[in-house]
């Protein structure tokens, strides 16, 4: 939960409204529908709708959203999982009665355990699940981005001093300049690792 948390609200405030909700979504389906885990994913969720809608000039879908997130969260504590409920809340309800403020004032943050994360904030299991959500929302090969986060974990559990995975693994969630530089050259150490590994699996075919 607290992965998928912040990795969320990470990728929501480096301004990738839309994708936000693929880091909660997974992990909201399996929880028990009107629990207050359930709740608050499901607010969330609406609420990075509601935004996405609103700066895209749907006002109808973006008032009818920020109505339903807040329902949603309404009747959890003020701070639930290290999440300012309190805030979103009254974000959701001035974006409810005038959708237009999105145009006049840039999306209200969101915080976890009191500080509004950015990409560069996470940790590692949260990178790793940064990292496939944006392998999705931009349209890269995610086996690619899977096989590359497996081979990092490989070599951490393997305690070697440096990993060319890991490291850009990490770049390619915080970097979005480099982003595409980033895949090209994470493409290229996958596909040399997995030649590697089936040189090594074909020593022992009849």
């Amino acid at each position: 939960m607290r992965n998928a948390l912040r990795a969320g609200i990470a990728i929501y405030n480096d301004g990738y409204y839309h994708a936000a909700h693929d880091a909660w979504e997974a992990h909201w389906l399996d929880l028990e529908a009107g629990t207050d885990d359930e709740r608050l994913l499901h607010g969330l969720i609406q609420f990075t709708a509601a935004i996405y809608h609103a700066r895209n000039r749907n006002w109808a879908g973006a008032t009818g959203l920020a109505a339903s997130a807040h329902e949603y969260l309404e009747g959890l504590p003020a701070n639930y999982r290290g999440v300012d409920v309190a805030a979103v809340r009254r974000s959701l309800r001035t974006l409810a009665s005038d959708p237009e403020v999105i145009e006049r004032r840039r999306p209200p943050s969101l915080e976890h355990a009191g500080a509004a994360l950015e990409l560069a904030d996470l940790d590692l299991e949260a990178t790793f699940l940064a990292a496939g959500v944006l392998a999705e929302e931009f349209g890269y090969d995610e086996p690619i981005i899977q096989d590359a986060i497996a081979f990092a974990r490989a070599d951490l559990e393997a305690e070697r001093a440096t990993s060319r995975f890991l490291a850009l693994v990490q770049d390619f969630v915080r970097e979005p300049a480099n982003r595409a530089l980033v895949y090209d050259r994470l493409s290229a150490h996958v596909g040399h690792r997995r030649a590697k590994r089936r040189d090594v699996e074909g020593l022992f075919d009849s």
